[in-house]
């Protein structure tokens, strides 16, 4: 069995002033602190997180 993909995700921008739902999608992907990676399985749920915030985010392919 293939191991899933995974994703390095880092996040760029603050979520301060952002809007709820954004804070809700950085908080289910694991994201704390700025500059702080996670590593993430790459599955259709957290691809369309990752796509809501796309604009404060860094995204590596593992």
């Amino acid at each position: 069995m293939p191991m899933a993909k995974q994703l390095k995700l880092t996040l760029t921008r603050s979520l301060y002033g952002r809007l709820e739902n954004h804070r809700a999608c950085a908080r289910g992907l694991g994201l704390r602190r700025i500059h702080k990676p996670v590593i993430v399985a790459d599955t259709p749920e957290n691809r369309g997180m990752i796509d809501r915030i796309r604009y404060m985010l860094k995204v590596e392919e593992l």
